[in-house]
């Protein structure tokens, strides 16, 4: 009776140990899937700044989410975003970003993943970069963060034109400190 039971028991492991692998051979298609719901997520994302959608905008990040904008002051914790963004959407005028170019990264544990994006905005090409994750089987976007981007040849000019603002934002944090 008990090599019985030892050999029941033997196939279930190996039945399920087959399963797994079947499993994980359809993780590419998995990872295809997740590719396109984090870019729908994304486009609808900016889509609902596009069109002044508060609600829509903001459901799309998580209750903790981050965004960092361009200015080097602007390090906001979602509460913090949605009070100074508020009145833009209010007047029916927020942000129009497109993406012209995405990058997606998955991680092994399929919750979490990671983007960079090249953007045509009214700020003309900018790059946003963040970090989704699967909350209640929806991608939200955790944290943002949006930078301007600067030609190689362009960028001894645009530091002079900061340098005044970062000498003096760079001494008041270290003050802080």
């Amino acid at each position: 009776m008990r090599l019985i039971v030892v050999l029941f028991l033997s196939i279930c492991f190996v039945s399920c140990k087959t399963e797994v692998k079947i499993d994980s051979q359809s993780q590419d298609i998995t990872n295809e899937t997740i590719t396109k719901n984090i870019n729908n997520t994304l486009d609808s994302w900016h889509k609902a700044a596009a069109e002044a959608n508060f609600n829509n905008y903001f459901s799309l990040m998580t209750n903790d989410g981050v965004f960092i904008g361009t200015d080097a002051t602007e390090n906001w914790q979602n509460e913090a975003f949605k009070a100074f963004s508020k009145p833009y959407f209010d007047k029916g005028k927020a942000w129009s970003f497109t993406a012209v170019n995405r990058n997606i990264y998955i991680y092994d544990n399929q919750k979490i993943a990671w983007f960079d994006e090249l953007l045509d905005t009214q700020m003309k090409l900018c790059r946003g970069s963040g970090i989704l994750k699967l909350e209640n089987n929806k991608w939200k976007v955790a944290h943002y963060v949006l930078s301007i981007t600067i030609p190689n040849d362009n960028v001894s000019e645009v530091v002079k034109m900061k340098a005044v603002f970062d000498s003096t934002y760079t001494k008041k944090l270290l003050f802080k400190n």
